[in-house]
């Protein structure tokens, strides 16, 4: 298993696995080619044998000096329970502390009670919404109407 930084070519490669790793959920559209383009740095891809099996998108933000957001990570289904996605939380969390961010932000629909579930695992706390829903704060319409979020951070330890 090799761990390194997204490159733009990778686009191309990752993009079309996106659905399939999601059941055929038209998610591929929540990561546009941009992030390829601009976050290389603080984004990485997971191959083992030539084939990607896994993902984080994540960048530093521009408005917070001290934090950084995860955008986007995915694990093929048959990978998962390998310890992958923590490998790429730390090697975020890692890069993210030479650059003096202390904080880390991440956001998932309230449907998704695998992320919910593994973000709280991971240390992260969610953040109280203005609405519950399975006994769970979210943030009503927080990317549009009907679009409930679950917002989370975490703090790092310096």
């Amino acid at each position: 298993m090799d761990i390194r930084k997204v490159k733009r070519l990778d686009y191309d490669r990752l993009s079309p696995l996106i659905n399939q790793w999601w059941g055929g959920r038209q998610m591929s559209e929540k990561l546009p080619k941009l992030f390829f383009d601009h976050f290389t740095d603080t984004s990485f891809i997971v191959e083992e044998d030539g084939e990607i099996i896994g993902f984080l998108i994540g960048f530093l933000s521009q408005t917070y000096a001290k934090e950084a957001y995860i955008h986007f990570v995915g694990i093929h289904p048959e990978q998962r329970k390998r310890g992958i996605g923590k490998e790429l939380y730390h090697r975020f969390f890692s890069k993210v502390q030479t650059e003096n961010r202390t904080k880390i932000r991440c956001v998932t629909s309230p449907v998704n009670k695998t992320s919910i579930a593994y973000h709280t695992k991971m240390g992260f706390a969610i953040e109280q919404g203005n609405k519950i829903v399975d006994g769970i704060p979210v943030h009503a319409n927080y990317d549009g109407a009907g679009q409930d979020r679950v917002l989370f951070v975490k703090e790092l330890v310096t």
